[in-house]
């Protein structure tokens, strides 16, 4: 916050308490006059006029102030241009990835190859289930599980799920078993489409609920706030280490000898859309992502007041110091990704939507794919997925991992 900017607030904060400490006083007045008003006939009214046009004078004075105010105020990261040439943008990509990655904070080193241990494997009927553990380098037992179809192939295409938040923090990984908030079962449909799937619990979700800083008996929305306390007092924000968790499970993934690597995808709606075009703009191995909601450009979220639309473990310190969304987005060109958001869903305002389009697409062009980057803004749509959107991504998937 500039010192002007500052100084304005403070100032407009002390007129605006004397002035409606005046106002106050006057209505009391105002109001003790009309109460008499039978008794003391008309020049009550006609001697309580300037006070009633005194109050709607200073209302008519404030209202105005607002959004001067608002607009003094306004958050604004430095603005993000994709320069003329792609040797140029190179050059940025690296120094906006580096930059990211310091941002994340003192994240635990990660082993060039996991040590995973498999816990299980069982016969589902169309695929087989394994179920896995990972030590993630923080004093954390990180769950997962595998699904592989049952087919002939020796290596499969593989997708990385991301589960969403929505504070369903039982759910975790199993949403992957359930139409909790997708229109078809995702372990069923990917795995009869030949995808092998692979899927973890974040901190305070599924396997992981009730493992925070307060014991067995803080879960939910309080476990995620202790446990977002600690990360910062560790020099690292939840939301880097949820990213790092999930960047351990894709190294592992790549380890398997069942997985194409040449063919791996991530997907995932809400905070699981935002661990994918985060996971995209950080791994190059990743082939194509598919992101529904929470495209979210940060300085909107601001400016439309929805901060609250998403939970403390979203936010990474420093950020936009240096760059917004858009910046992100682009770091995943020239490979195929694909966006799908409703224009009522709050926490995206639709305006953010459209300047992220715009940056990225440009990031695209350098590399002459800009139909590689498909953005979808559903009217009337809020925070779902609907048929058409899940319809578009079994789709994207057959087409760039087929």
């Amino acid at each position: 916050m500039q010192s002007s900017a500052k100084g304005f607030y403070c100032a407009y904060n002390k007129a605006r308490s004397q002035v409606f400490a005046t106002v106050k006083c006057g209505l009391k007045k105002l109001c003790a006059n009309f109460a008499s008003l039978r008794l003391c006939g008309k020049n009550t009214l006609r001697s309580s006029l300037p006070i009633l046009i005194a109050v709607m004078a200073t209302f008519c004075f404030i209202a105005p102030l607002r959004p001067i105010l608002a607009q003094t105020m306004k958050v604004a990261a430095p603005e993000f241009k994709i320069p003329n040439t792609l040797a140029e943008w190179q050059t940025n990509r690296k120094a906006v990835r580096d930059t990211l990655i310091k941002l994340m904070g003192a994240l635990p080193a990660r082993p060039k190859t996991p040590l995973v241990q498999i816990i299980s494997r069982e016969d589902k009927g169309n695929y087989f289930e394994e179920r896995f553990t990972f030590d993630n380098g923080a004093g954390a037992t990180v769950p997962g599980v595998v699904l592989i179809p049952k087919g002939h192939l020796r290596k499969y295409p593989a997708i990385y799920y991301c589960h969403w938040h929505g504070g369903n923090y039982d759910l975790g990984k199993r949403e992957l078993f359930t139409t909790h908030h997708t229109p078809q079962i995702p372990a069923d449909v990917l795995t009869q489409m030949g995808f092998l799937v692979v899927a973890i619990d974040a901190y305070c979700f599924g396997e992981r609920s009730g493992n925070g800083p307060g014991g067995t008996n803080e879960k939910g929305g309080a476990e995620e706030l202790s446990t977002s306390k600690r990360e910062l007092w560790l020099g690292r924000s939840l939301w880097s280490m949820m990213i790092h968790d999930d960047r351990m499970a894709i190294d592992y993934l790549f380890t398997r000898p069942d997985v194409d690597v040449s063919r791996v995808a991530v997907t995932g709606i809400s905070m699981g859309a935002t661990r994918t075009w985060w996971l995209m703009a950080l791994d190059e191995r990743l082939k194509t992502g598919v992101a529904v909601g929470c495209m979210t450009r940060y300085e909107d979220l601001i400016a439309a007041q929805q901060l609250k639309a998403h939970g403390i473990y979203y936010f990474v310190p420093g950020m936009l110091n240096h760059f917004d969304t858009e910046a992100i987005i682009s770091l995943a060109a020239p490979r195929p990704m694909l966006f799908m958001t409703g224009d009522e869903d709050s926490g995206s305002p639709v305006e953010g939507i459209y300047r992220i389009e715009k940056v990225a697409k440009r990031a695209y062009q350098l590399y002459g794919a800009e139909g590689s980057f498909v953005n979808v803004v559903y009217p009337h749509t809020g925070h779902v997925y609907t048929a058409d959107m899940w319809e578009r991504m079994t789709r994207w998937m057959m087409t760039q991992l087929k």
